[in-house]
């Protein structure tokens, strides 16, 4: 059996500990950092929690015997994603990285590509008071200082302080639908949506309905992965492994 470690927590992770918890070659285990209040645990060995930076995970791997190391993170889990790598040299494991692609502004969008969260803070200057943020609540802080916008922050568990002085927050996890951000965006007035490029279609419908009401979109562009092989889709990871394992 080859030994595998899932470093996870997004749904392309979860797809993929099933197939390789019906693989007869692979012995998958699939790590969660634990940071939202309900994880959603997926098939085979599951183990919760950090491994205290790259040496951590290297001594992980070591001993449990890991023959390749797959980071399924998400596309903005830059910590993560650099302690992988860092781990994957100490050790001589096979890094292999999982990403969902980003989305593309097609017709009809109004998008503002950043490169960072404080250059997003800047990009909304002249965009609206009212604004629809979606980057996640460990991003919340970076507007603390506007307090002439009026903040609806969507995420999974509650913000911790510093936060906009006016902010409403709206606890609720996707898949959202196209009519549902269209009702939201309607009711509260938004003028303007910020969100990271996480890809997939799990939260893609607030986008569709942003390009519907001519909503600005300010998008925060996806930090550099570390350098070596990347795939797709779950599937695609699978082929890769079979093709690169033993």
């Amino acid at each position: 059996m080859i030994s595998v470690l899932v470093l996870g927590g997004t749904g392309e992770a979860r797809e993929l500990a099933g197939l390789l918890a019906a693989h007869p070659r692979f012995e998958a285990v699939s790590s969660l950092a634990g940071r939202v209040s309900e994880v959603r645990v997926p098939d085979g060995e599951v183990r919760i929690g950090g491994f205290g930076g790259p040496a951590g995970l290297a001594r992980w791997m070591r001993e449990r015997g890991t023959d390749v190391l797959v980071d399924a993170t998400h596309p903005f889990a830059q910590r993560m994603s650099t302690s992988a790598a860092e781990a994957a040299r100490m050790t001589g494991v096979p890094l292999l990285m999982l990403r969902r692609p980003g989305w593309r502004a097609g017709p009809g969008d109004d998008w503002r590509r950043v490169p960072s969260m404080p250059a997003a803070v800047e990009a909304l200057r002249g965009l609206g008071p009212r604004v629809f943020l979606t980057t996640g609540r460990q991003d919340a802080s970076a507007f603390a200082e506007l307090d002439d916008h009026r903040f609806l922050l969507r995420c999974v568990d509650p913000p911790e302080p510093p936060l906009p002085r006016h902010l409403r927050v709206l606890l609720d996890r996707g898949p959202f639908t196209v009519d549902g951000e269209l009702e939201l965006l309607r009711g509260h007035d938004i003028d303007v949506l910020v969100t990271k490029d996480s890809g997939g279609e799990m939260t893609a419908a607030k986008l569709r309905a942003a390009r519907h009401l001519g909503i600005p979109v300010v998008v925060v562009s996806r930090p550099e992965p570390p350098e070596g092989p990347v795939v797709r889709t779950p599937r695609a990871a699978v082929a890769w492994l079979e093709n690169h394992s033993g």
